[in-house]
């Protein structure tokens, strides 16, 4: 699954590099296209299928944009990318890593999110009589770093789930596989998968935004700047990825699969085709305000509530300025 981390290193270079001196419109390809390099967050998958798909069909291309995406992976840090002006555009992969930025004052917004509904999801065994979220408390949870300090907060706060439940999560299925009571973090569209095919279980599986977890994901965030000085092709590229998703989810995806295993040789059709199902059945990307407002849609609504659970926990002062970390320039405007 992607990892959500955000190194302090990387917001100290995001602000210096954010500065008035930064590069602030996006270059021009040869055929007089605007150039936005657009990083992802993690290796190429169906979770990213709507923005490959807008590529390989020209839905970018044919809104004067030349979008060119940089696939991501251990070793890919989106705002280090964006604190270079490696990329003019860059994916964040939770709620929690756009108000970060906005805690530390990084001149980076977040302009549309694809996912009404965060992915993740807590994944038990089928065995033990767990029917509902409640019930996982005081049981050994496998979760990363970043998690601790991400849902978990919220977890905390609305089921009074307790730190030493925390076991560390490594990304292999191992110690969940070997422990009937063990629970462990995951995202809808892939561990549960590869659990069942690998253990040949179907595994209890808690959706956290089905649970009212307040969370958007896979954000498209661009810095200021271009925001400024290139609205335009800020708003072309929101389109676009809006109309890329719609098509990869109820049209024809092969466009985008072929595009996204080229860039990952590892991915498999029965993976894509799966997440795929999954994006759809549980209304990741156009579930709630997206059903009036349309693929992208953010609201005021949604982050306050975001915000206000995040800072009564202490993750945030509560005086701190969360509404800098997004604009709704670019979204629906009844949505607003």
């Amino acid at each position: 699954m992607k990892l959500l981390r955000l190194a302090a290193v990387a917001l100290a270079a995001l602000a210096c590099a954010c500065s008035p001196s930064q590069k602030d419109e996006a270059a021009k390809a040869p055929d007089g296209r605007t150039t936005i390099r657009f990083a992802t967050d993690w290796r190429a998958q169906a979770e990213q299928g709507g923005f490959y798909q807008a590529v390989a069909t020209g839905e970018y291309a044919k809104r004067g944009l030349d979008v060119q995406i940089v696939q991501g992976g251990p070793g890919v840090n989106v705002p280090q990318l964006l604190a270079s002006g490696a990329v003019e555009a860059g994916m964040g992969s939770n709620s929690f890593i756009v108000m970060n930025l906005a805690k530390e004052k990084i001149p980076v917004k977040a302009v549309a999110a694809m996912m009404q509904k965060d992915p993740q999801v807590l994944i038990a065994h089928p065995d033990q009589g767990l029917e509902k979220i409640a019930d996982l408390k005081g049981r050994p949870i496998l979760l990363s770093d970043a998690s601790v300090t991400a849902f978990w907060v919220w977890l905390k706060s609305k089921y009074g789930f307790t730190d030493d439940q925390v076991r560390k999560y490594t990304f292999n299925a191992a110690p969940f596989l070997a422990d009937k009571r063990v629970v462990q973090q995951g995202y809808v569209t892939s561990e549960p998968y590869t659990i069942e095919k690998q253990a040949g279980l179907k595994p209890r599986v808690f959706l956290l935004a089905d649970e009212g977890y307040p969370g958007y994901a896979t954000m498209v965030l661009v810095p200021d700047s271009l925001i400024a000085k290139n609205p335009a092709a800020v708003k072309a590229f929101v389109e676009g990825s809006a109309a890329g998703w719609k098509s990869y989810l109820y049209g024809d995806a092969a466009p985008g699969d072929a595009l996204i295993r080229k860039d990952n040789p590892e991915m498999t059709q029965d993976v894509l085709d799966q997440a795929r199902e999954k994006l759809k059945s549980y209304g990741i990307v156009d579930s709630g305000d997206a059903q009036a407002g349309g693929i992208g849609v953010m609201t005021d609504a949604r982050w306050a509530e975001f915000f206000n659970v995040a800072s009564s926990q202490g993750v945030y002062p509560k005086d701190m300025d969360y509404k800098s970390a997004y604009t709704l320039q670019f979204v629906t405007p009844a949505a607003k």
